[in-house]
C-alpha cells in the first residue's frame, strides 16, 4: 500500500553569507525554522531484481527525472541499503517552485521516509540517522534540516545542522510573488557586490550585528546572535529555581530574543536590488502599530517572503494588505520540532 508523507517548508531566521569555498559553495550561517505549509509525497516501493524509479508531479515545472531531489535521495538510499526496488513517487505540489522555502529539499526527505516505511514492510531495516544525514547532505544543502525540524542551526554550506531550542508555534504569512529568483545567480551577484565594495552594511547594534567589510567577518557575528537568542538565563538564576531549559515566564521566547538582535538575511542586499518589488512586499508584511509583524524578511534567496505575527488579527491584516496589492499569499504557522516529527508519522 502506498505511503504518503507531508513535505514541509522552511524559512530562514537570519542568514549570513561567508566567502566562496574551494568546492565552489559559500560558507553560511543561518537559523532554519520549519513551517506547517507542505506538499504531499506518496511512495510505493517493493524489492525487485533491478532498481527502477518513476516520478510524477502535479506541477509540470517540476522535473521528473534524475535531477529531481526525491529521485536522487531514493537512488542513494537504495544503494546504501544494498536493495534493488521498483519505486513510484508522486509529488502533490502545493508550495511554490524556487520560492526559497526549501520545498524541493523537503520533497527529498519525505520521499526517503516514505521509502523506508514501504521497505520496512518487506523486512528491510531503515537507515541509521547518521547515514540519513550523510545522504541528505549529498543531495542538497537544505535537505538535512528536514530530518530534524523545528528551529535548526545551519553552518558549513548550510548542510551541517544542529537542533536549536523550541520556538513556540507562531502565526506566519508567506508572500508568493510572481518573480523567479535563481539562487546561483544570487550568489554570483553577492560575490560581485563584495568585489566592487558596493555593499551597504546595516549599522552596528549593541547585540553585535554584522561588522566589517569582509564577508568572512559576517559569520561569527550571526553565530553570536543565534547563541545569545537561544541560551538560557544566567547560570545562577536558572539553577536557583531548578530550571535549566527555555520555558516558563522567566525565559523569553527565543524568537523575540532573536529579532531584538537585529537579524538579517544577506541575500536581501542583492535580491532587492534586482527585484525592488520584493522590498515593497517586505514593507507590506511588516505593517505597523498594534498589527506590526514580529519580523518580516526574504526566505533564503527568495522569491518568497515571510512575516511572523503575535496574533491571528495581525496575520489577517497582513494578508489583506497583500491582497489589496495583488500579491498572492499563504497563511500558515511555524512548526516546532515535536509537532513536526508527530506529523511526519513518528518516522524519527
Amino acid at each position: 500500500m502506498p505511503t504518503t508523507v507531508p513535505s514541509f517548508s522552511k524559512i530562514n531566521l537570519g542568514l549570513a553569507i561567508g566567502p566562496a569555498r574551494a568546492d565552489g559553495f559559500h560558507s553560511l550561517t543561518t537559523c532554519y525554522q520549519t513551517l506547517a505549509a507542505h506538499d504531499l509525497v506518496t511512495v510505493e516501493a517493493s524489492p525487485a531484481a533491478q532498481t527502477a524509479i518513476q516520478i510524477t508531479c502535479s506541477d509540470a515545472r517540476v522535473p521528473c527525472d534524475r535531477t529531481n531531489t526525491a529521485w536522487k535521495i531514493v537512488d542513494l538510499a537504495l544503494q546504501s541499503l544494498g536493495v534493488s526496488a521498483q519505486v513510484r513517487i508522486h509529488i502533490d505540489k502545493r508550495l511554490p517552485v524556487q520560492g526559497g522555502l526549501g520545498a524541493g529539499s523537503a520533497n527529498a526527505v519525505a520521499a526517503l521516509l516514505a521509502l523506508e516505511a514501504e521497505l520496512t514492510g518487506h523486512g528491510v531495516v531503515a537507515l541509521p540517522d547518521p547515514e540519513r544525514l550523510r545522504i541528505a547532505a549529498l543531495v542538497g544543502s537544505d535537505v538535512p534540516l528536514f530530518l530534524i525540524g523545528g528551529a535548526v542551526l545551519g553552518v558549513g554550506r548550510g548542510e551541517e545542522v544542529y537542533p536549536l531550542p523550541h520556538i513556540p508555534a507562531t502565526e506566519c504569512v508567506l508572500a508568493l510573488p510572481d518573480v523567479g529568483v535563481s539562487t546561483p545567480q544570487a550568489f554570483r551577484d553577492w560575490d560581485e557586490l563584495q568585489r566592487s565594495g558596493g555593499m551597504e552594511l546595516p549599522p552596528s547594534s549593541e547585540a553585535g550585528r554584522w561588522t566589517g567589510n569582509s564577508p568572512s567577518g559576517k559569520l561569527i557575528p550571526l553565530s553570536r546572535v543565534l547563541a545569545s537568542a537561544f541560551v538560557t538565563r544566567p547560570f545562577a538564576a536558572a539553577h536557583s529555581s531548578g530550571v535549566s531549559a527555555l520555558g516558563g515566564d522567566q525565559f523569553e521566547n527565543p524568537l523575540l530574543a532573536l529579532v531584538r538582535t537585529g537579524m538579517e538575511n544577506d541575500f536581501e542586499e542583492v535580491v532587492f536590488r534586482q527585484h525592488p518589488s520584493l522590498g515593497t512586499i517586505k514593507r507590506l508584511l511588516s505593517g505597523s502599530g498594534t498589527l506590526e509583524a514580529i519580523c518580516a524578511a526574504l526566505s533564503g534567496s527568495g522569491s518568497a517572503l515571510f512575516g511572523l505575527y503575535g496574533s491571528a488579527d495581525a496575520a489577517a491584516a497582513a494578508e489583506a494588505r497583500l491582497a489589496r496589492s495583488g500579491i498572492r499569499s499563504l497563511r500558515t504557522q511555524t512548526l516546532p520540532r515535536d509537532e513536526y516529527r508527530k506529523q511526519l508519522g513518528g518516522s524519527r
